[in-house]
């Protein structure tokens, strides 16, 4: 952020959003929607530097943040079976249940392991075979292929005690849950970059050619990110409202075909829950009627007490840019990443971990 042609940008686009606000009338606002966007930007200080010219929100980009709690709490009761091993990934250990979490469950006697993929989740069901191997699969478009492809695997060489607890979402409907709030104003979308390699960027045109709003797929460096900004004001400026790709050294108009027809063969379109927006229609993805032999949700039929979020947290407020982390009031004091409260001061892509680490003023 230091070179001296990135200063230069930094200044042009300050200039250019100044014309937008006077247009406007106020401060210009964005929302970025990925967890790793939201990092990107608090770390390199971004949000401080564009600030008060730009305003930019995070969005529900954190698969682990809009996680609902009660999936949560249904995960803590795998990990309390006789005999399963819960496999994971790691930001989902520490994230606060209505009870518990599975850090805790680990402490007190509960199998619950940590992997950086699920196909290597696999190879330890085929070691483990006296053990029920249960793999949390929570993400968007972006890890979903991966653990598609490991229950194609596990099929294929009839690991019969792999299965997998799918919490998969897909953006774009959440997207279209953001739009229809008539509380939130928003003046365009920084769009995620890793999502879009899989789903491409048609998958998101909605956004312009349905709430004529401007869309950018971005990159993840801080220079990406405020080209992403420029376009988003230059179509402000010109009165256009188009999706386009600013991030052309991954993303693609159609996305990886390959990655969507894997996701198609393993899974179908369902009604999910979100962390502070509720269920959204055909915003999940479960596992097809075929593959229910590797489903856990089938093979493990859990009944849990009412779940019910951590008192006082706005997590739910704070994924619908509706409250800046730093505006909630046990932000730092009570919630903190070495003793959170909620799940966006945990995962690493957590807005509320983002401003503790590195936006706490802004």
């Amino acid at each position: 952020m230091n070179s001296e042609l990135t200063k230069q940008f930094l200044e042009k686009l300050i200039d250019l959003a100044k014309r937008v606000n006077d247009r406007l009338g106020r401060p210009v606002q964005f929302m970025e929607v990925c967890g790793t966007h939201t990092t990107a930007i608090s770390k390199s200080g971004l949000r401080g530097l564009l600030c008060p010219h730009i305003e930019l929100l995070s969005g529900p980009g954190c698969p682990v943040c809009v996680t609902d709690q009660v999936d949560i709490d249904m995960m803590i009761a795998l990990a309390r079976i006789p005999n399963v091993t819960v496999a994971t990934f790691g930001d989902m250990i520490r994230v606060p249940g209505t009870e518990s979490t599975l850090e805790v469950e680990r402490a007190r006697g509960a199998n619950v392991e940590i992997f950086y993929s699920p196909m290597d989740t696999v190879l330890y069901a085929q070691d483990h075979k006296d053990r029920e191997v249960v793999f949390l699969g929570v993400g968007f478009e972006t890890t979903a292929p991966a653990v598609a492809m490991s229950i194609i695997e596990a099929r294929s060489k009839v690991v019969q005690n792999y299965s997998v607890f799918s919490v998969h979402k897909i953006v774009p409907p959440a997207m279209r849950a953001l739009l229809a709030d008539p509380e939130l104003r928003l003046d365009g979308f920084i769009l995620p970059g890793h999502v879009c390699t899989i789903t491409g960027r048609r998958a998101f045109d909605f956004i312009s050619s349905e709430y004529r709003l401007p869309a950018v797929v971005a990159g993840f460096e801080p220079m990406d990110v405020m080209e992403s900004l420029y376009l988003l004001m230059q179509q402000m400026l010109q009165d256009k409202a188009e999706t386009v790709i600013g991030y052309r050294r991954l993303v693609h108009e159609n996305g990886n075909i390959r990655a969507q027809k894997v996701m198609e063969e393993c899974f179908e379109i369902a009604d999910t829950p979100w962390r502070g927006f509720g269920v959204i229609p055909g915003s999940g993805l479960r596992l097809k009627p075929a593959f229910r032999a590797h489903d856990a949700s089938v093979r493990f039929p859990i009944e849990i007490k009412e779940s019910s979020p951590p008192e006082g947290c706005s997590c739910g407020e704070v994924l619908k840019g509706k409250m800046k982390p730093n505006q909630c009031p046990l932000f730092s004091t009570v919630c903190t990443p070495s003793d959170p409260i909620g799940p966006c001061m945990v995962s690493s892509e957590g807005a509320c971990s983002a401003y503790y680490h590195y936006d706490v003023t802004v």
